[in-house]
């Protein structure tokens, strides 16, 4: 009878982490619009490398000086490091154009949320740091697409 209850216990315990799991990681088209391109010219004002996903937050400056700030989903903090990016390549203050898509809720509270596609930094490089696999676009910036 114990072994049983034990045996259920690893079971649920299973099915609630991956179900955990499965919340936190979504699809692109849940939460991001893919008729919603943005570029985003702006500064870094902080990183936040966590999982799921790592975020870029930054501001961007409209021609009448109105200041927007938005939070840009990346990739995973594994699979940015393996392209290339790290907290040290995204300092506080840099200049960057991220290019990708506005999220569905345009509401813009706090921030304006974008998935993002690729950034790009002063001296010409630019690195994808979106996810694959989830439902993005196929715009050319993930270098493993056809």
């Amino acid at each position: 009878m114990q072994r049983h209850y034990i045996a259920l216990l690893l079971i649920l315990s299973s099915v609630a982490t991956l179900s955990l799991r499965a919340w936190s990681h979504h699809a692109f088209s849940a939460e991001f619009d893919a008729n919603a391109p943005v570029t985003l010219r702006g500064k870094i004002t902080k990183i936040e490398w966590i999982n799921p996903h790592a975020w870029i937050h930054l501001e961007t400056m409209a021609d009448d000086g109105t200041v927007t700030s938005w939070m840009v989903e990346g990739g995973t903090p594994n699979t940015l490091l393996r392209r290339g990016l790290n907290k040290n390549s995204l300092p506080i203050g840099s200049d960057v154009v991220v290019r990708g898509y506005q999220s569905k809720d345009a509401s813009c509270k706090p921030a304006c949320k974008a998935n993002g596609r690729d950034v790009a930094f002063k001296d010409g490089t630019k690195v994808f740091m979106g996810t694959s696999g989830t439902g993005a676009p196929q715009d050319g910036s993930d270098p493993r697409e056809n």
